[in-house]
Formats: C-alpha cells, sequence, structure tokens
C-alpha cells in the first residue's frame, strides 16, 4: 500500500513541476504571441513580463469569512498528510513475530529476531558464503524473508541458491509450520585482493 502511494505522490508531484516548468517557459519565451496562439481568457501568464498570480488574483478572497478558516484548515490537512506519510517511511518494516500453527488451535508467536539470527547462521554454514544477513517480512501468519548473501570468491551462485532453498530456508519454513516461506535473496561477491604469481 505505501508504495503505491509513493509512487502516486511522486507522480503527482512530478506532473505538477513539470506543467508549471513548462508554462513558464513558455511564457518566458512569449511562445504564444511568437505562434500566434491565443490563451485561455482566465491565463494570466501571457508574456515574459507577467506573474502567475497578480495582485487581484492574490487578495480576492481576503475579505470573505470563510477564507482563512479553509487556508488554515487546508495548510494544517497538508502538514498532517506530510507527517503521516513521513512516519510511514520512518516505520520499521521489519517483522518482529511470526504466528506458529501449534495444531491445537491456539497458535504460538516466534520472536521474528530468533528465526532471522537461526537462519543467517544456518546460511553462513552453507559452503560458498561467507555472510548472510535476514530481514523477515510481511505479515504474522505470512511471513517472507530477505536474504543478502556475500559469496566467497569460489561460490558457484546457482549452487548457493540451490543449496540455500533446499537446506536453510526449508528447515526455517518446516520448524515454523508454515505452508511456504517466499524468500528474496540478493548475492553479492566478496571482494578480494589480488593474488601475487611469482
Amino acid at each position: 500500500m505505501l508504495r503505491i502511494v509513493n509512487r502516486v505522490l511522486i507522480g503527482l508531484t512530478g506532473l505538477v513541476l513539470f506543467g508549471t516548468g513548462l508554462a513558464a517557459v513558455v511564457a518566458a519565451l512569449d511562445l504564444p504571441d511568437r505562434w500566434g496562439v491565443g490563451m485561455p481568457s482566465g491565463w494570466s501568464w501571457r508574456a515574459p513580463e507577467d506573474v502567475l498570480l497578480t495582485h487581484t488574483d492574490r487578495t480576492q478572497w481576503r475579505d470573505e469569512s470563510w477564507w482563512w478558516p479553509v487556508v488554515i484548515g487546508g495548510l494544517a490537512l497538508l502538514v498532517l498528510l506530510c507527517l503521516w506519510w513521513l512516519l510511514a517511511q520512518l516505520r520499521r518494516r521489519r517483522l518482529t513475530e511470526i504466528l506458529v500453527d501449534s495444531g491445537d488451535g491456539v497458535g504460538a508467536l516466534l520472536r521474528g529476531r530468533a528465526m532471522e539470527d537461526v537462519l543467517a547462521a544456518e546460511a553462513e554454514a552453507l559452503p560458498g558464503i561467507d555472510r548472510a544477513r535476514v530481514t523477515l517480512i510481511g505479515r504474522r501468519n505470512q511471513p517472507r524473508v530477505r536474504i543478502g548473501l556475500l559469496l566467497a570468491p569460489q561460490a558457484s551462485p546457482d549452487q548457493v541458491v540451490h543449496r540455500l532453498r533446499t537446506e536453510a530456508v526449508h528447515h526455517a519454513r518446516v520448524s515454523a509450520g508454515l505452508a511456504a516461506l517466499p524468500t528474496e535473496a540478493r548475492l553479492r561477491p566478496a571482494k578480494h585482493s589480488p593474488e601475487r604469481v611469482s
């Protein structure tokens, strides 16, 4: 959901900025007059010396009783929406606990950090993996795993991924009693200094 909100907000902001910039360029270069194109009757930005909002446009509603409450309310709403969006960006996305089906209808909670540590330790024990960072995301009853792997210089990526899936991830899924444990692995080679040949 947050990803969709981010894309919509960035898209709308980009469109507004692009439209405003395009209007500024058109007015600054006096393109409507050069091309003989008539602008709409309410358009105030017609020539390079014109401004976007005239003095009359800026002050026409000031004497109305509803003007200031609407301005203050709109700005307050905008500030609250911006704060919500900022807090949503900063919110931790790591899953803190997993709901494990214990078979008796009650269920149990497994600490997410414990499962991350065990999965990382088992992944690092596999040949070809120097270091593993595991993060649980998703929902308590449908967790997903993100694993960042630092591969040893001699590692074969296809074998590493196969053993990771069939051993470490499989063991974590079975031990937590999950029907599925979708996993995203990001592989990165370890940097090593060149060897000297004499």
